[in-house]
């Protein structure tokens, strides 16, 4: 089983919508029960909230169903049990370093490099703007799925190889 968490400050805008996001592309592609996807805050601001309506209304007018989602605080046994810890911004790679400590694992990265691309989820809560965050959080899902299904494939080939020879 593969486990991803999805990292940001409050945990009601964009890290809700990725793991959102996730579960859905994930169940498209018929591999629920490959995954586990959760989502957590650096910060305590926001505990026990749900969703922020702006993300619960773009991801409605999307067809996306909104996970149930509690907003909570990340801890040092998140780095342990999930294989992929994934941030929205550079901010909150460092936040996250007072849990994990060094990634030695490698676990941790930004959404958008798994799109191919550098920079950052733009927080809604302060753009306003959930169209461009839900686009990024999209990129930056679509290409974690594509990169988990290739690792996949090479896992099982290489697995295939073994027993053939």
């Amino acid at each position: 089983m593969i486990k991803i968490l999805f990292i940001c400050h409050g945990n009601i805008c964009r890290s809700t919508m990725a793991e959102s996001v996730m579960t859905h592309l994930v169940k498209e592609a018929g591999l629920s029960d490959e995954f586990e996807i959760d989502s957590a805050a650096t910060s305590r601001e926001e505990i026990g909230n749900p969703p922020h309506y702006g993300t619960v209304a773009k991801l409605e007018e999307v067809g996306i169903p909104v996970v149930p989602h509690r907003s909570k605080q990340m801890t040092s046994a998140d780095y342990d049990y999930f294989d992929y810890l994934i941030a929205m911004d550079e901010n909150n790679l460092r936040n996250m370093k007072r849990f994990v400590g060094s990634d030695e694992e490698d676990k941790v990265s930004l959404l958008l490099e798994h799109a191919g691309r550098s920079g950052y989820i733009a927080d809604p809560w302060y753009t306003g703007n959930f169209d461009v965050t839900y686009n990024d959080v999209m990129d930056g899902c679509k290409g974690l799925l594509a990169e988990l299904q290739n690792i996949k494939q090479r896992n099982e080939g290489s697995r295939i190889s073994e027993i053939t020879q």
